[in-house]
């Protein structure tokens, strides 16, 4: 339905223990729902209703559909929505002609696209962008892409 109860669980208990930092658990089902309908910040009126759009989104859309809307809306840096807007700033091409290494290093600043960035990677983002081009080449690389582009 959209949320992962495991990680859930770890970052409450990660939360009860630290003061400091708080650790969150979103889905992108739970975040497409949240950039897409709801606003920024820590609430429960906006966690419940983010549940709800959850729920309505896992129900109505497939997984293809919900990331496309997710990588259409997502922030990648201060005032860049979309991967595309990303693709043209940080790399001045479309979005289609991404390297997979430039791809993933966008990927790798989705956790916090203010505090990651893509045209200044921190050794941890590069860390994370290795660690996902791995798991693209697990994946079949851009074979996998191709293929699942006519799915």
């Amino acid at each position: 339905w959209g949320f992962d109860v495991s990680a859930i669980e770890k970052a409450l208990a990660h939360n009860e223990r630290q003061e400091n930092r708080v650790r969150g658990a979103s889905t992108l089902s739970q975040q497409t729902a949240k950039n897409l309908f709801l606003w920024d910040g820590r609430s429960w009126l906006r966690k419940g209703l983010e549940a709800g759009l959850t729920v309505g989104i896992e129900t109505v859309w497939s997984k293809k559909r919900i990331l496309t809307v997710y990588l259409n809306i997502a922030e990648f840096g201060e005032g860049t929505f979309g991967v595309e807007a990303a693709s043209q700033r940080y790399f001045h091409k479309p979005a289609s002609q991404l390297t997979a290494s430039e791809a993933a290093l966008l990927a790798a600043v989705l956790p916090n696209p203010i505090r990651f960035r893509a045209d200044a990677p921190s050794g941890y983002v590069r860390s994370r962008q290795a660690w996902i081009l791995r798991q693209m080449r697990q994946l079949g690389g851009e074979g996998f892409m191709q293929v699942n582009r006519l799915k």
